[in-house]
Formats: structure tokens, sequence, C-alpha cells
């Protein structure tokens, strides 16, 4: 199947995405609009602490108009690889370093309109580090077994979807293989 973009307007450019208005054939030949969010790619990490907590953010999100919890993360800085934007959001957000982190996987935020993918880690061994937190966040730190985090993905307390794929990613690929 082909699909070309045959034209694609820039509608808003802002400071951390783009909004293009593209028109594109489709494979019958027919045209039709779509409207494309490019955004800098992210990593979030899933830290996991020496009691086996999973370490949490709660900051506000305004398209949410709510504090929601998630796992740590930000998108890359120029240049920056999914690795060491993980490496570097983790001590930033939460104050903690971490030896090495395991990749889980990548995944598009909304495949339907945003070009961005967020790529998962886990954090273990955690060491002290320096919290550096960008001036306009504000950032709160919970902790919570896994247990309890897997129940708040289902009973709807946890509505972010990086950080759903995380704690159940870091149930199936860790604690069940241990």
């Amino acid at each position: 199947m082909d699909y070309e973009v045959i034209k694609s307007d820039e509608v808003y450019e802002g400071k951390i995405l783009t909004v293009y208005k593209d028109e594109i054939t489709m494979p019958e030949g027919k045209t039709a609009t779509r409207e494309v969010v490019v955004k800098n790619n992210a990593s979030a990490i899933v830290p996991v602490d020496k009691d086996g907590n999973i370490i949490f953010v709660r900051q506000y999100r305004h398209p949410a108009k709510d504090m929601v919890l998630e796992i740590p993360a930000g998108t890359f800085e120029d240049g920056e690889d999914p690795y060491d934007c993980a490496m570097r959001e983790l001590e930033e957000e939460i104050g903690y370093k971490a030896d090495g982190l395991t990749y889980v996987n990548w995944s598009y935020v909304s495949v339907g309109v945003c070009s961005e993918k967020v790529y998962i880690y886990i954090a273990e061994n955690l060491k002290e580090g320096k919290q550096n937190l960008d001036e306009d966040e504000f950032i709160e730190i919970e902790r919570y077994p896994l247990e309890e985090a897997i129940k708040m993905v289902f009973d709807g307390t946890i509505t972010d979807l990086k950080t759903m794929l995380g704690i159940l990613a870091y149930n199936e690929l860790v604690v069940k293989r241990k």
C-alpha cells in the first residue's frame, strides 16, 4: 500500500511540538487530510528501590488538568539517544542514578496523531544522585510495591499509558523470571 503526502502545511510551531496538516493519497487513489503532531522522542524509567518499591513522580499535567502519577520520563535533548536520556531523567526527576538500565521496548504515544516514541527502561540497584528539576517542574515522589502498582493500573488510579506499560513489563520481565 502506498500513501503519499501531496501537501504538508505547518499549522503551529511551539516550544515542544509542531503541528502539520497533511493531504495524503490513499491506496485507492482518494485523498484524505491528516493532522500530525511532531514531537521529540522520550525515555521513561521504572525505578525500583532496594525494598522493591517502584518510585513514581506525581506532577500536574495540564491537558489532564490533574496531578498524574507516572514513572519518571522526559524528552530527548538534541543528539541524545534513548539510553542516555533515561539515565539523565532518572537522576533529574527523582535524584537517583543506576549502574545500568534494562531496555524493555518502545511504543508510540498516540500513533493516530503523534510521531513521538517513548523508550521504556527498568532501573534497579539505585544509588543516591542529585535531583535537578526543570524550573517549571514540580514533582512529588511516591513509592509503591509492585503488587499495589499493578492494582492501581487496573483500578484507574494510574492513567498514564507509559506508566502502565512500564509496571506490567517490570512484572513480566524481571519479577516473574526470578
